[in-house]
């Protein structure tokens, strides 16, 4: 959470999770099987063609390789997509419903107010609704990951809420950093 004084005003910004909890150290993975705060030095590399890490047909090229993952990679979204058959988890009814519909994301927007206080009038609605978009998909798939435990999210997913809710600049996926 950032507070600037603009021109005599209090400005604040939402920082994703936190006010979330500290994951427990039993040495969580992701879906893959990989330590969740590995990071990857391979950030700078050449990013690999779609085609040969998506296999939904909805990714598009994210701005690292770490981010260039497909919603068909995480076990926990292919359970929700194979009683319904589906090629994308962005098809599926209920991410439409959780992470897309404004009407459901500003009644989470003031379950958000209430636990976490007031924000500025000034914070863009559409990084709002991006950021609870992206927080209802990690719920409806994981859960609950805590603080500090983060997850890479579908290149399909990102792309998909960002088309709804779109800005000028991402600020894309950060590791957490230890305070």
């Amino acid at each position: 959470m950032e507070f600037k004084h603009v021109d005599d005003k209090m400005e604040f910004r939402v920082s994703p999770y936190q006010f979330e909890p500290t994951r427990s150290t039993r040495g969580d993975t992701d879906d893959s099987g990989t330590d969740s705060s590995e990071s990857s030095s391979d950030d700078d590399a050449e990013l690999r063609p779609v085609e040969e890490w998506c296999s939904c047909g909805h990714c598009e090229n994210m701005p690292t390789d770490r981010e260039n993952v497909c919603c068909k990679q995480f076990p926990l979204c292919m359970e929700k997509m194979e009683p319904n058959t589906l090629k994308c988890v962005t098809h599926h009814e209920a991410f439409r419903v959780n992470c897309l519909n404004t009407d459901v994301l500003e009644l989470a927007f003031y379950d958000y107010l209430d636990i976490h206080g007031h924000i500025g009038d000034e914070e863009p609605v559409h990084e709002l609704y991006r950021h609870i978009g992206y927080r209802r998909f990690v719920r409806w798939i994981w859960h609950r990951l805590g603080k500090r435990n983060r997850k890479v999210l579908p290149s399909c997913v990102v792309n998909s809420i960002r088309q709804a809710f779109p800005s000028q600049e991402y600020c894309g996926f950060k590791h957490t950093r230890d305070y």
